[in-house]
């Protein structure tokens, strides 16, 4: 969604008094990944939105042709972006994310600048310890160079269909990697890996907040970038705050649920979710 159609969802979303809808993307994902959940959520009543990381190219395209325009961008950089968008809304959007996105999301939430948030396969906040070989592995062509801290770093085909399809067909892999893979900052991932070692980290998250709107977290079985150890022990973290925390579990699927074949199955549940909570 690129900033001019982003003004006009924001204008749209307050003219319509329909709960406005924030989608967050994650890493080596354009935004235009949630198109087909934006059409799906505004069928259901929504008024949905899915801008960009702020100075992300408008296109996957662009993204690629000019990665240096990716490069640099941090947490909390990100998280003041949404946090912006959200408070030109009428109302307190809901924000859903994946993973990088759905630690964004969850930080909007800790703050209370949105009223619910789901994560889907969401990249860990402070205080997840666990680590296993597959996430190193999903994150190491950016991690084995620490000069890559303020690049932009792409994946090859190959590494997309380790991190994100290794639960699809590799014709369907690499049809999700043609159409939507672009490079990732290397900051975010920096700081997620010696975030347990800084008391100020941009990945802490409020898990405390007792006033704080509803949160939902899924999970997929055989994610090799988040797996589900990882999504366990988040849910976990929040347990000292009464506010609503539950998890949705895809046993068979991948860091892919939300874009390949699969994803309205996804989508529904996290709507029946949202209705439950009175969205």
């Amino acid at each position: 969604m690129s900033m001019q159609e982003t003004e006009s969802a924001i204008r749209e979303a307050n003219a319509s008094g329909r709960r406005p809808v924030l989608f967050v993307h994650g890493l080596w994902l354009h935004t235009s990944s949630w198109g087909a959940w934006v059409d799906h959520f505004r069928e259901a009543g929504y008024a949905p939105l899915a801008p960009g990381w702020p100075g992300f190219p408008d296109t996957v395209e662009e993204c690629n042709q000019r990665p240096e325009l990716i490069a640099g961008k941090g947490v909390n950089e990100v998280t003041a972006h949404y946090t912006g968008i959200a408070g030109r809304l009428s109302q307190k959007p809901v924000a859903v994310g994946h993973s990088f996105g759905g630690l964004i999301v969850q930080k909007l939430l800790g703050e209370e600048a949105v009223a619910a948030a789901v994560a889907l396969d969401p990249a860990p906040i402070k205080g997840v310890l666990p680590l296993a070989f597959s996430q190193l592995r999903s994150a190491f062509p950016v991690l084995k160079n620490p000069l890559n801290v303020n690049k932009a770093v792409p994946l090859t085909r190959k590494q997309f269909r380790y991190a994100f399809g290794n639960t699809v067909s590799e014709a369907e892999s690499d049809a999700l990697y043609q159409r939507w893979a672009i490079p990732a900052p290397g900051k975010p991932l920096f700081s997620g890996a010696v975030a347990n070692f800084n008391p100020n980290s941009p990945t802490k998250v409020n898990t405390r907040n007792a006033t704080r709107g509803p949160l939902l977290l899924t999970s997929g079985g055989k994610d090799h970038v988040i797996p589900p150890v990882t999504v366990k022990v988040t849910q976990w973290l929040y347990r000292k705050s009464p506010a609503i925390t539950e998890r949705i579990d895809f046993p068979d699927r991948g860091h892919s649920l939300g874009i390949d074949s699969r994803w309205q199955e996804v989508a529904d549940k996290c709507l029946a979710w949202l209705r439950k909570q009175g969205f």
